[in-house]
């Protein structure tokens, strides 16, 4: 019988493959399982880029819960931006595993060194406890966080056309906005504020500190409203489907992550503290290979 040869990895495959992990797949696998599952969709000859990428926003994202004072946040994000500068510039790099495969990523592929700095920007700029002003501020910092990193990612995998940067954008700004959702019960007890101040007044929780203890009508509402910025993220970004090249899918299946928790978002009543939403979805890799296959996101 003719073996026929799997061109996508399929979930059974993957626990196999984790254990041969590099040293940046396994810091993504651990601390970004969500986007490294997307990046085992992609062909063999990717895969360590984009885990070096996401591995790369790990670092530069974990910096504002590290660090007791801004100034050593920004301190450590300039080691950053030096060593991407050094990446460009052909200087030397720094023995460190991230930056050596990222360095190695950008020169081979030519990525573009304008969406590295907005990701190091962004994250600066939430050194910063205040809240934005305004649902449009938040979605401009989820596009610098996070759309940023999918136009890094499509650039990976060779798709580099308008419409899969277009559909990025707004799977980048949608996965974000889930992403603090889902963050709100371990960000609320630190005091952590990113419910835009027109949202938070509106729904009856300007002074933030509520959030704090626990779900209240407000802030289910709250919630709400920021879940349904999401869907129309997705919304926007699959409208530009049937003009994406095949190529282009690894970088946003991260559109069906966040389309899964919106939907369990939903379940629990818009309250973002039920604890059934902190248990991982045990279907997730299945849907992903369905996504991928189909060629969806």
């Amino acid at each position: 019988m003719k073996q026929v040869r799997r061109e996508t990895p399929v979930p059974e495959r993957r626990s196999a493959e984790a254990e041969h992990l590099s040293p940046v797949a396994a810091l993504a696998r651990r601390h970004d399982r969500d986007r490294f599952q997307t990046a085992l969709f992609a062909p063999a000859t990717r895969r360590e880029a984009l885990f070096a990428l996401y591995a790369f926003n790990y670092e530069i994202a974990r910096v504002r819960e590290s660090v007791t004072h801004s100034a050593l946040g920004q301190m450590r994000l300039e080691w950053w931006r030096q060593n991407i500068a050094s990446a460009f510039e052909g200087g030397a790099v720094p023995h460190h595993p991230v930056a050596e495969l990222l360095t190695a990523a950008i020169r081979e592929l030519v990525l573009t060194r304008e969406h590295f700095d907005r990701l190091i920007d962004a994250r600066e700029s939430n050194l910063d406890d205040e809240p934005p002003a305004r649902l449009a501020a938040l979605e401009n910092y989820a596009e610098g966080s996070s759309a940023t990193l999918v136009y890094l990612a499509l650039e990976v995998l060779g798709a580099r056309d308008p419409g899969s940067r277009e559909a990025g954008r707004h799977v980048g700004i949608a996965y974000a906005i889930v992403g603090l959702l889902r963050a709100m019960p371990f960000w609320a007890p630190a005091g952590h504020r990113f419910i835009p101040k027109d949202i938070a007044e509106r729904n009856g929780i300007a002074e933030q500190g509520c959030v704090s203890v626990g779900v209240t009508p407000g802030l289910r509402a709250a919630a709400g409203e920021l879940a349904a910025a999401a869907s129309r993220h997705l919304d926007c970004a699959r409208a530009q489907r049937s003009d994406l090249p095949r190529a282009a899918v690894p970088a946003l299946l991260p559109a069906r992550v966040a389309q899964r928790w919106l939907a369990r978002l939903e379940q629990a009543r818009y309250d973002a503290f039920d604890p059934s939403l902190a248990a991982p979805d045990l279907l997730l890799p299945w849907r992903l290979a369905l996504a991928a296959l189909l060629n969806r996101f």
